[in-house]
């Protein structure tokens, strides 16, 4: 009956705005990270979408587009050229893909509408399972660097490293670049200068549509009192954090977060992990204590798909939780989220911004 069950119910996957079923298929013995080899697990996906595509009748047929980023299109080739090849002879079609390192859209022709719209399904989802395994490039942010919150974080690390310096796995390595403090909404693959284009343009709507009615056309003041650790067990901390508060104790900040983070999602930009921010300002991390350039549990995969493991050493923090539990590092007005670019600051430190949103 189980198994009626997920025929009746199967589970959908969503990007570039469609939803697509996923059918049941039994499990296989894992295969080697291959583009042929990924190719058949991939096509258990249903060939026809949820949602119809734009295909437009030809003098010759059929034809549909496919935008993406270029740094992709090695996956629709396949080794050799077989999984372009293996679509093109079980879809009866013909794919014509843009050269290596030249943008443009993927054109996919045929004599039946019923072909091009499942060559264009596999394609996205051969699209869509290789951008998870791209590293992320950007995320959605909150500055946090005004002055006064700088110079009050730089007076709790002087004091956590005075009185808890010799707990164990405490010290000044693992404290975060008070430059670089922020609040994370959610983060992003942006592969090419037209993806970060919509991505402001998604931001822009954001704002016209709810944000302006969530901040009043105003700045968020808020506060950035008090920390909290992430794991379990607060004798084996790697990841401790600074909360943020509404000033007023209203739940706008997180609201508006949460109400951003959905459109992302629906938009497929964003995995849809959560369904709500866990709003927090990361201030020790121990994976700075190898990498000063460290951005915590988002460094997950390199280029080509692999996982990293970031081994990383604990501290204790427990005297740290108990003596600073309401430490109070200040006030800010919230005012701009910023699509920020990792492993890239500015001219003051921050992470660099391809561009943002402001409330007032």
């Amino acid at each position: 009956m189980e198994g009626v069950m997920d025929v009746l119910r199967p589970q959908l996957v969503t990007f570039d705005g469609r939803n697509y079923r996923k059918n049941p298929v039994q499990e296989k013995q894992p295969q080697h990270e291959e583009e042929e080899d990924f190719y058949q697990d991939s096509m258990e996906y249903s060939d026809e979408p949820c949602g119809a595509y734009e295909v437009e009748q030809t003098p010759h047929g059929f034809r549909a587009t496919v935008s993406a980023p270029s740094l992709l299109y090695k996956h629709i080739v396949g080794k050799r050229g077989d999984t372009k090849k293996k679509i093109e002879v079980e879809t009866k079609t013909s794919i014509n893909i843009p050269k290596l390192g030249h943008e443009g859209e993927i054109v996919i022709t045929g004599h039946h509408r019923n072909g091009v719209v499942s060559a264009r399904t596999r394609i996205d989802v051969l699209l869509d399972t290789f951008r998870r395994r791209q590293p992320f490039t950007h995320f959605l942010s909150f500055f946090l660097n005004e002055v006064e919150v700088q110079e009050r974080f730089l007076e709790f690390q002087a004091e956590v490293l005075k009185k808890c310096s010799k707990d164990r796995g405490v010290d000044s390595t693992i404290f975060q670049n008070p430059k670089k403090l922020h609040l994370t909404i959610g983060m992003l693959v942006l592969l090419s200068e037209q993806e970060i284009q919509q991505t402001c343009e998604i931001l822009q709507r954001c704002k016209e549509e709810f944000i302006n009615d969530i901040s009043g056309g105003k700045p968020l003041e808020v506060e950035m009192a008090g920390i909290e650790y992430m794991n379990d067990d607060p004798a084996m901390v790697d990841v401790l954090y600074a909360k943020v508060h509404m000033k007023d104790g209203s739940n706008r900040l997180q609201e508006l977060v949460d109400r951003v983070l959905e459109r992302f999602q629906s938009m497929g930009l964003v995995m849809k992990e959560w369904t709500s921010v866990k709003l927090h300002a990361t201030v020790m991390n121990t994976l700075l204590r190898k990498d000063p350039n460290a951005e915590g549990r988002y460094n997950l995969y390199t280029a080509d798909g692999k996982y990293i493991f970031k081994e990383r050493e604990s501290f204790d923090g427990r005297n740290i939780l108990k003596t600073f539990e309401n430490f109070y590092f200040g006030s800010l007005k919230l005012n701009s989220i910023h699509i920020s670019q990792r492993f890239t600051v500015d001219s003051f430190g921050n992470y660099a911004s391809c561009g943002h949103v402001d409330f007032s």
